[in-house]
């Protein structure tokens, strides 16, 4: 690609090659029976109409497989009027908060014995690997029983006192049918977050999943129409439809579609952002970040090399809050290179299948030439590639990347993947303008010895949350909203707050008083 491998004096410098020690492909694992995709619509499932110019593939294998799913034009609008008709008649939202928590708590249940498989299926179709699908999988069951807990503890309605001590209700009220599109990294978590939490505001839900990863989803989509059917909910009241924009963008520009929940990328939230505008429909949108690592001078380069490695290799470096820029004090920044170069060169590469697996590939042949051309992009702006990691030469397998020397205006961008600019500063004033310096706004992490300075800086950084001293997938706390800034998004996501995000709120009360023209 026209650039140098600096790989330090940690790394063998391979991406790739005979000899590969590194990789997990001596005992290949089995790869899972994958269910027929279907669509679920009116109550009826069915094998969809029409299918996409997108094939999918095997990315451990590089194998091509079948020709992505389609909902047609008939099927979407039958699922419209049946959320509509839903909606209309009022059943599901007329239950009670406490009847409809427990129909979550049964799709909780129907889904804990499903975690392996759907862990499995994710890891076929997106290359992580299956050691951390099973990890992040717990959110599936998860978060219909959280939903069923917040309706419980009376996430949808508050009550106020009023100046003369009457009681003044809050009644957070289904808005309508929703949408709910979920992306290709971890689509079965993400499903069930949308889900679970649409179904508890009491909103008819149409799911449609990736075309790129739609198995696991789909599976999770059965699960939740079957246990539904047995509670006697009106078949509008869950649907599942496939496709690409082509189907996503006949449902968000249908009036009857109420509130859209949307993770995935800047361009199709944008498109998405003024389809809602025009009919005001409301929107949630979570669509990644450039996320910067700010290690500080009297960080341990050891803890910043582990932290920086975490968050460039979790699920493939394919997901919103991983590392997009490593901010480096100039004193530390060959220490802490050298260390990540050493670290990334341990990486066992292989089928994401095995439970020994910690790099699988990249999701598709199709993001991987994306990846490349942003490495051939830093390449060409001057940027200096550190790779160790070996990786297989089949499949759609990218070693994580690097790139230092690139000006921090050719690194505002998200990338997606397993690459991330490096920058260096002399001021914690630089480094906090390095880690603002670009328009996303999704996550920050600061590195230091001293916690209270640490915390200081991460106070600063314009992020919606920001961690110190840690770097896990998971949020700081449960019970704490997950914000986007900038155009990572807009409408924080969150245990409570995605219920509340599908509701309007509608407040009630005797005034006892009159107005000033009153007699």
């Amino acid at each position: 690609m026209g650039w140098t491998h600096d790989t330090g004096s940690g790394g063998s410098g391979r991406s790739g090659g005979e000899g590969m020690t590194s990789t997990s492909t001596d005992a290949p694992s089995v790869t899972p029976a994958l269910p027929q995709i279907v669509q679920i619509v009116a109550g009826e499932q069915q094998v969809p109409a029409e299918t996409l110019e997108l094939v999918l593939e095997d990315p451990f294998r590089g194998e091509t497989l079948a020709a992505a799913a389609a909902s047609d034009a008939a099927s979407v609008e039958r699922a419209l009027a049946a959320a509509d008709e839903a909606y209309v008649g009022g059943t599901w939202s007329g239950l009670a908060p406490e009847a409809r928590a427990d129909i979550l708590d049964r799709i909780g249940a129907a889904l804990e014995p499903q975690l392996g498989e759907l862990a499995a299926l994710e890891s076929f179709a997106t290359g992580v690997p299956v050691r951390q699908t099973s990890v992040v999988g717990v959110i599936v069951p998860g978060a219909f029983h959280l939903a069923a807990q917040m309706l419980r503890s009376g996430a949808l309605l508050d009550e106020v006192e009023g100046a003369d001590g009457a009681s003044v209700e809050v009644h957070h009220l289904p808005l309508g049918p929703a949408l709910c599109l979920v992306p290709w990294n971890a689509p079965a978590p993400m499903a069930a977050h949308k889900v679970a939490s649409a179904l508890a505001a009491g909103c008819p839900t149409i799911l449609k999943p990736s075309e790129y990863a739609p198995y696991a989803t789909t599976v999770l989509g059965q699960t939740v129409a079957a246990v539904l059917a047995e509670a006697g909910a009106h078949p509008g009241v869950f649907q599942l439809l496939q496709g690409g924009p082509g189907v996503g963008g006949t449902l968000v520009n249908d009036p009857r579609i109420r509130a859209v929940s949307f993770t995935g990328g800047h361009v199709g939230g944008s498109a998405i952002a003024a389809a809602c505008a025009a009919s005001y429909t409301a929107l949630q949108l979570e669509l990644g970040g450039n996320n910067a690592l700010v290690v500080l001078d009297d960080a341990d380069p050891e803890d910043a090399a582990r932290a920086a490695v975490d968050l460039l290799t979790t699920l493939n470096g394919q997901w919103c809050r991983a590392l997009g820029r490593l901010v480096l004090p100039e004193s530390l920044a060959d220490d802490v290179l050298e260390r990540v170069v050493g670290r990334l060169a341990e990486l066992r590469t292989g089928d994401p299948l095995d439970q020994e697996t910690d790099l699988g590939p990249i999701v598709h042949s199709v993001h991987l030439a994306r990846l490349r051309a942003e490495l051939d992009r830093l390449a060409a702006a001057g940027g200096r590639a550190y790779a160790s990691t070996t990786v297989p030469e089949d499949g759609t397998f990218l070693a994580p990347t690097l790139v230092r020397g690139v000006d921090s205006k050719d690194a505002v961008d998200e990338i997606f993947g397993p690459v991330a600019t490096v920058h260096t500063y002399e001021t914690d004033d630089e480094a906090v303008a390095l880690a603002n310096g670009t328009p996303y706004g999704l996550e920050g992490y600061v590195f230091g010895g001293d916690t209270d300075r640490a915390l200081a800086v991460a106070r600063r950084v314009r992020a919606g949350e920001v961690k110190v001293n840690g770097s896990s997938i998971m949020s700081l706390h449960l019970m704490t909203p997950r914000p986007a800034w900038g155009i990572s998004g807009m409408g924080d996501e969150g245990t409570l707050e995605t219920i509340r995000f599908f509701t309007g709120a509608r407040v009630v009360g005797v005034e006892g008083s009159f107005a000033l023209h009153g007699r």
